[in-house]
């Protein structure tokens, strides 16, 4: 089955391929990097360009707990002192947050309703040495439409760089702008 066939046919109970995938995270109590979902997880991901260049990667989905993504700092997410630049560093945060919320809040449901960022507020606390960077997402507050996520930003050497709160409200599905698949989570 072709990546195009998965992430748009339904299963046997009429499921489609986000809805799979968000009952499989919020019912996984932790998954190994290199766990199969994990990967289908990165290759959605990468179907965005913007994440695709940055490199975005889920390292650890515990469920309701917490999320976890890498990024290199390398390549586009560097701006022109080489440094990692503050747009990149956003993304990370918000694509940490926004799955974040996707699986530990009980009211989202793939295709029926979908998260959009309400606020997010980033304190860029210090210049990342090393490799790669990590942003880790865990909800402070679910309610009925805003869920309010804390996100910690480490480098590979587990100093401190960022961190940000950020606000996601669950409102009705709707239409993709462009062409795309409308089951799909916002990733």
């Amino acid at each position: 089955m072709s990546d195009e066939t998965e992430t748009t046919d339904a299963d046997a109970d009429g499921a489609t391929y986000a809805e799979r995938v968000h009952r499989q995270f919020v019912n996984a109590d932790h998954l190994d990097p290199d766990s199969a979902l994990i990967q289908a997880m990165r290759r959605e991901s990468h179907k965005t360009p913007l994440h695709a260049l940055l490199d975005l990667t889920p390292i650890k989905m515990d469920g309701q707990d917490e999320v976890v993504f890498r990024m290199p700092t390398t390549g586009g997410a560097l701006n022109s002192s080489g440094n990692i630049h503050g747009g990149a560093m956003a993304t990370l945060i918000d694509m940490t947050a926004g799955t974040t919320v996707a699986l530990g809040n009980p009211r989202f449901k793939p295709g029926e309703n979908t998260l959009v960022t309400a606020d997010m507020h980033i304190r860029y606390l210090g210049r990342a040495r090393g490799d790669w960077v990590e942003a880790t997402g865990k909800i402070l507050r679910v309610g009925r439409q805003l869920t309010i996520v804390e996100v910690t930003v480490r480098d590979d050497d587990g100093r401190l760089i960022a961190t940000a709160d950020f606000g996601a409200m669950l409102v009705p599905h709707r239409q993709p702008m462009r062409d795309g698949d409308a089951t799909a989570p916002d990733l």
